[in-house]
């Protein structure tokens, strides 16, 4: 865990994630319970992707992206969930500070990435909705292509200038992380280095990657209910909620959570509310995902009973 380098100083090679506190009479009902959510989640997903590369019919540009997105949720899940799942398990709850900082750069480079595919399927459905008759023309495949591949090259760069300030601080011990993954500011905190840079930047790269996404997704909900709202027949403006209903309550989940989390103070009780909120943006809202949009989304129904 901790080893000693030389007089007077310990360096510290693994962490401890504390998780949801230490209550072993609860070990496994927590494993029973996010295994469940984790094979669910994987297949949910994956019966989606296999859905839409199966089917014709779904080779659109919302079902392109929603092939992202499940992609994306399957490897957001994988690279939290696993270890959760082996230390309720085993009861071994240490990580090396190497798998830590990985873990850490992947969930901050695909929750980025979620953040920007979000943004861009709220603008898909706003050419849906208020420019049909442009539709075809500007979401063609090529921009489709651009915008997949720029929402997670986007994300994948947006992390790695902070993993690196994160990983180059000094750790002496202690080496518990109030929180079931490895996350920014539970390991900044446990730092003895200066850590004034690395948690400025990580403020400005959580805004950089959360607040513009998050406007321009606000903004194109708000052009697509101006526009429904001017629908004459009642049955119109059902139909345009319909096709974007599903993202926007994704969107919702996954904001809400992520807003809570960084506005509510911390708190030093055995299981803070931060914690708590954290589970809907990193585990609920993968495993949601698959279910609302097989439920409540009549073209995917139709296409699983051709299958």
């Amino acid at each position: 865990m901790i080893k000693q380098e030389w007089k007077n100083k310990t360096v510290v090679t693994a962490f401890i994630l504390l998780g949801f506190g230490n209550a072993p009479e609860l070990d496994s009902l927590l494993f029973l319970m996010f295994l469940s959510i984790y094979i669910v989640t994987i297949t949910g997903n994956t019966f989606i992707i296999v859905l839409m590369v199966a089917n014709p019919h779904l080779h659109t540009p919302m079902y392109f992206f929603l092939g992202n997105l499940a992609c994306l949720e399957i490897c957001y899940s994988s690279n939290i969930l696993p270890k959760m799942l082996l230390s309720y398990l085993g009861g071994d709850r240490s990580i090396s500070v190497n798998r830590c900082f990985t873990q850490y750069y992947f969930f901050g480079c695909l929750a980025a990435a979620e953040c920007y595919l979000l943004a861009v399927m709220s603008y898909d459905r706003y050419l849906a909705v208020c420019k049909p008759l442009h539709y075809p023309s500007r979401m063609n495949g090529k921009l489709c292509l651009q915008l997949g591949a720029a929402s997670w090259i986007s994300g994948f760069l947006s992390n790695s200038i902070l993993t690196f300030l994160i990983s180059d601080l000094d750790f002496c011990g202690p080496n518990d992380i109030e929180h079931f993954f490895c996350d920014s500011f539970p390991i900044i905190k446990l730092s003895y280095s200066d850590t004034h840079v690395a948690g400025l930047v990580t403020s400005v790269v959580a805004g950089v990657c959360s607040l513009p996404p998050f406007l321009l997704t606000f903004s194109s909900y708000l052009y697509i209910i101006i526009t429904v709202m001017r629908i004459p027949s009642a049955s119109g403006r059902k139909k345009a909620f319909s096709t974007c209903s599903s993202h926007l309550i994704v969107v919702i989940l996954f904001y809400w959570s992520i807003l809570t989390v960084y506005v509510l103070p911390h708190h030093d009780t055995q299981i803070s509310p931060n914690k708590v909120f954290s589970v809907f943006y990193t585990i609920l809202t993968p495993l949601v995902n698959p279910l609302i949009y097989s439920l409540r989304n009549k073209e995917l129904k139709e296409a699983l009973r051709k299958q």
